[in-house]
């Protein structure tokens, strides 16, 4: 007999192949928050985990993010039992003499994130939200969300808030200053690279902000905005140029590119072929869009991703708060709702009626200059090997921007112990310690260039440790060429990608290592590291990572390459390779790719690079 842990999911078992499916997802969704409600509604508190914020923002994020959701559902028909509660809720959370109320809006506020919520809501559907409202309480409703207008929004996405909050106001026919819309909507526009990208803010940081934020809000704005016809037409064709770029980031399987911050908003990667459905921008044919949304959603049944309630929990492919951000409260996961946006159309709109595409066979590499990024596909999985982008600020922020190398099968994982080299996970990343114990990676790039599809970054572990590093895709293979110079000898160590471990007492897994190379052969993946003829020696590790550090897969193995480099320049020239069981692993293990000769690496970066767009908009020429 075999023990199978029971897992709460309410997706599992819904095919999620038409309209009514995705409706029963929704509510499916929605239902297991009830009991968390308040007495007076305006709070829905999950649990005893805390994010920076105070609980009341916490409660209302709880409150309202499944309101991205629940509006499109009714909208489109839908009968949703429970809007006198949210109408109290909202009543209550806005009054300042009611123990349930949300709290003045200060600069930067969580709250503003959830006022674009109830923006969106009001202006979707105020007969359920604001008709039901007595005088008294539509004026604390008005005066809560003029008065959140003026205050300072962080200097990113969120400008859309205010944007979102006064498409709200405008339905319910309050005045308000509109120069201050403008503002934040020039600002925005500003942030615009090229080829449909934007950067989430003056950072160099292009992650899924940019589908399911940027283009998100920038689409319904066209969609609902009264007025303002030329700026409705720049952000649809910005989505239109976006679509061929962006589909590169989902897998045939519907799985997508797992990489940056906010990973446990989950399905809200959907959001961006939601928005093109609501916004009726049919950037690509409504059957191709119809199949990315889907089958995005279809990937999600098979994880762990809820509670034994059913409620979404903080983390990725399951419960994890490692990798969450310092921002999350146990509310933040419903900004997946923003999925649910294509129930606002009509069954007879074409997104339904259309035939879902299925998926793509892409067997050329897509080169993209903007994100930095160069994408590669396998079956059942997307690649993306990355240079040029940083978070600084971000908990874990090397491991969400910096890695080399990024996938949708085998996400990434995050260091749950810097002080323990021996035992770090490094999947995609090159690492050095001084001490054996402590390690650094690249943190952030002092140059990042692409030339086709050959990625070159120069950055520094340390002020006085050089490291410039060149990025070749060799479908299934990658290949990394690293050129170091230090005045000191360091320990290195540098990861492949990191599959599932088997959670058995038995062993189950082959493992081969030895100097140049190491290779895992899992139940359903293999994961292989090789060194293609570096000026030092290095030996193959399969290392059994820390567990709950990968984003996907709580426990996982690591191919690695460790070795000691002395002062000066050293050369290291790495092929890395991940694949499912469809593929013969002894076949693709014997057909390593060749390493490049490095000065003809310097003189493709001299002749025909251009800077990535993620930095070049704050570097000098």
């Amino acid at each position: 007999m075999t023990y199978t842990p029971v897992h709460a999911n309410p997706l599992a078992g819904n095919p999620l192949e038409t309209r009514g499916d995705v409706e029963k997802a929704l509510l499916d969704l929605f239902n297991p928050l009830l009991p968390a409600f308040s007495e007076g509604g305006a709070r829905v508190s999950l649990s005893a985990t805390a994010a920076h914020f105070d609980q009341a923002a916490a409660d209302l994020e709880g409150f309202a993010r499944p309101l991205w959701g629940l509006p499109p559902y009714a909208a489109g028909g839908g009968d949703f039992p429970h809007w006198p509660l949210y109408a109290k809720g909202l009543a209550n959370g806005t009054d300042p003499e009611h123990p349930e109320y949300w709290g003045k809006v200060t600069d930067r506020d969580q709250r503003m994130v959830e006022l674009a919520a109830l923006g969106f809501a009001l202006r979707l559907i105020p007969q359920h939200l604001w008709d039901p409202l007595d005088e008294r309480a539509r004026r604390n409703v008005a005066t809560y969300l003029l008065e959140a207008r003026p205050h300072q929004f962080a200097d990113n996405n969120w400008k859309f808030f205010r944007v979102m909050i006064d498409l709200g106001l405008e339905r319910i026919g309050i005045d308000f200053d509109r120069t201050l819309t403008e503002q934040y909507l020039q600002e925005l526009e500003a942030f615009y690279l090229e080829d449909g990208w934007y950067r989430d803010g003056n950072v160099p940081r292009v992650d899924h902000y940019i589908p399911f934020a940027m283009h998100f809000y920038g689409l319904i704005y066209a969609a609902l905005a009264a007025t303002d016809e030329g700026r409705k037409h720049r952000f649809r064709e910005w989505a239109r140029l976006f679509a061929p770029n962006i589909r590169h980031w989902f897998a045939d399987d519907g799985g997508a590119l797992v990489f940056g911050r906010s990973m446990t908003y989950r399905f809200a990667c959907a959001g961006f072929w939601a928005a093109l459905a609501f916004a009726d921008e049919e950037a690509l044919p409504w059957g191709e869009v119809k199949g990315y949304y889907l089958r995005h959603l279809r990937w999600w049944a098979q994880y762990p991703i809820t509670d034994r309630s059913g409620v979404l929990t903080v983390g990725f492919g399951y419960a994890n708060l490692l990798m969450s951000e310092n921002y999350n409260s146990a509310g933040s996961p419903y900004w997946a709702f923003k999925a649910f946006l294509p129930l606002a159309l009509p069954p007879t709109h074409p997104f339904w009626t259309a035939e879902e595409a299925p998926a793509p066979v892409i067997s050329e590499t897509s080169s993209q200059p903007q994100p930095g990024m160069v994408m590669m596909h396998t079956p059942g999985n997307v690649i993306a090997l990355s240079s040029g982008q940083e978070n600084l600020q971000m908990r874990f922020g090397s491991e969400k921007y910096a890695k080399f190398v990024y996938s949708s099968r085998y996400a990434f994982s995050v260091e749950s112990d810097e002080r323990n080299f021996e035992g770090a996970a490094l999947d995609g990343m090159l690492a050095f310690s001084e001490d054996g114990r402590h390690f650094r990676v690249r943190e952030t790039n002092e140059e990042a260039r692409i030339a086709g599809t050959v990625l070159y970054a120069r950055w520094r572990p340390w002020s006085d440790v050089e490291v410039e590093t060149w990025l070749l895709p060799a479908n299934p293979w990658h290949v990394r060429v690293h050129r170091i110079r230090t005045p000191r000898p360091l320990s290195t160590a540098e990861g492949g990608f990191a599959i599932p471990r088997a959670d058995a007492y038995r062993k189950l897994e082959r493992i081969e290592e030895r100097n140049g190379a190491a290779l895992v052969v899992g139940a359903g993946d293999f994961s292989g590291i090789a060194d293609l003829g570096s000026s030092i020696e290095r030996r193959g590790v399969a290392l059994k990572a820390p567990p709950n550090t990968n984003l996907l897969h709580p426990k996982t193995f690591v191919p690695q390459l460790r070795g000691e480099i002395p002062s000066g320049e050293t050369v290291l020239m790495t092929a890395a390779v991940a694949l499912t069981d469809r593929f013969d692993a002894a076949a693709i293990w014997k057909d390593i790719p060749p390493a490049p000769a490095i000065d003809e690496l310097d003189a493709l970066m001299s002749r025909d690079s251009r800077r990535v767009g993620a930095i070049a908009w704050r570097m000098a020429p």
